[in-house]
């Protein structure tokens, strides 16, 4: 099962960070131990997938989860914000009780 969604904003980002990428690479989100609420987000560029990865594509951008962070992103949105504190990916999680001020870990 994958409910986990790539917001269109997000999806033209990955799309223009791996155009100027070799082809076939991918950008895979996990989620580590660490960070100032107990877990953090990682993103990284792969160009293989394991068989057990959650795949999801919008709009030509490829997005890998692995099957030991799934459960953690499950609901979850990938967006991509533009604002006055800058440009970033921001997982909006559900499952998430808590978060740091800058998005990048949360607790649960």
């Amino acid at each position: 099962m994958n409910d986990i969604q790539v917001s269109e904003r997000a999806a033209k980002r990955i799309g223009e960070i791996l155009s100027g990428e070799p082809n076939g690479t991918m950008l895979r989100v996990s989620v580590e131990g660490g960070g100032c609420s107990g877990f953090q987000y990682k993103f990284d560029m792969e160009r293989e997938r394991a068989d057990d990865d959650v795949v999801i594509e919008r709009s030509g951008a490829t997005v890998l989860v692995d099957s030991v962070s799934a459960p953690y992103l499950a609901g979850a949105e990938i967006d991509f914000v533009d604002d006055l504190l800058g440009a970033a990916f921001k997982i909006n999680n559900p499952n998430a009780t808590a978060s740091c001020g800058c998005g990048t870990s949360f607790s649960i």
